[in-house]
């Protein structure tokens, strides 16, 4: 199996843009000699339960037809079987979802035929992997791009629903979102240097863009083994309207509310009753106290 490529397809990413292409990623596989077992997500994170089940087959080597939702649940997949290193396994993407931003971050084309090129290279790098636990109920997530608490989670768990329009589904989401949206009050401890205050949003990035193309945290000064960490705190709803465009941009560093750093450790808790979502690569995982830790070199990704 160590040769043969397991692909896990969703039928619903893109609006259903990877089952009206079954055909075709057909014949690319057969154009460019690469073997294949292709397998479709049925429900909710079936796309876990699929990985799982293939590295007990013996499959090393895994392609992630869908959006960043079918590749956090195949990462998740991967990050929680104890069969096999987790460094021992290759992850491939073909990005047929809505907001694809992991695959922004590599190059990687939506373009079937071009991300099949990419994965027929085999040109691979190790990259982190984010680990967030849940104090209260020691559940664990792994996220391969970028974790959020506060704002953009609660806009996550909003606009759930209509992610097919990408970014503008977060703005739409985001600006109708301040009306009932409540700042928190948390306790965050970046590498244990601590401090308590009035939060807007924390991002806990390893790659570059979030929310269908949102660049919320400082990857141009990326360092492996470490997080890129954007600190938002108490800020007002008109000075983020006036600055939308740093969203997409990445100059939120020039807004005095925002704090950037690198860290390896952040241990955020709650210091009021209203308690913020978490959200990791556009999936909520919860709510609550949370310590969130790098996996160094945890997974050979396939890239451009």
């Amino acid at each position: 199996m160590n040769n043969m490529w397991y692909v896990i397809l969703n039928p619903t990413s893109g609006n259903g843009k990877g089952l009206k292409n079954l055909d075709r990623l057909k014949y690319l596989f057969l154009k460019y000699n690469i073997p294949v077992r292709i397998v479709k997500s049925k429900f909710s994170k079936h796309e876990k339960v699929l990985t799982q089940d293939a590295i007990k087959k013996g499959f090393h080597k895994i392609i992630s037809v869908g959006g960043d939702g079918t590749l956090h649940h195949i990462i998740n997949g991967v990050m929680s079987q104890s069969k096999v290193k987790t460094s021992s396994i290759k992850i491939a993407v073909i990005p047929l979802g809505t907001g694809n931003d992991w695959a922004k971050t590599y190059n990687i084309p939506s373009n079937m035929e071009l991300a099949i090129k990419i994965i027929k290279s085999e040109k691979f790098i190790h990259q982190d992997i984010g680990k967030i636990n849940l104090i209260d109920s020691n559940d664990n997530f792994y996220f391969n791009n970028i974790a959020g608490v506060g704002f953009d989670a609660y806009v996550v768990n909003k606009v759930n629903n209509i992610k097919q329009l990408g970014a503008m589904a977060y703005l739409i989401g985001g600006i109708t979102s301040f009306i009932n949206f409540e700042q928190s009050n948390l306790s965050i401890d970046l590498d244990k240097i601590k401090e308590i205050s009035k939060i807007f949003m924390i991002n806990i990035g390893l790659c570059k863009y979030s929310g269908g193309g949102l660049r919320l945290t400082d990857h141009d000064n990326h360092k492996e083994g470490f997080f890129d960490v954007t600190v938002i705190k108490e800020i007002k709803l008109l000075k983020v309207l006036l600055n939308i465009k740093k969203l997409f941009n990445g100059n939120l560093i020039k807004l005095k509310e925002v704090n950037f750093s690198n860290n390896k450790v952040i241990i955020i808790k709650n210091k009021d009753t209203h308690i913020p979502y978490i959200q990791a690569d556009g999936e909520i995982i919860g709510k609550g106290n949370s310590v969130f830790t790098v996996v160094n070199k945890a997974i050979k990704f396939i890239v451009g």
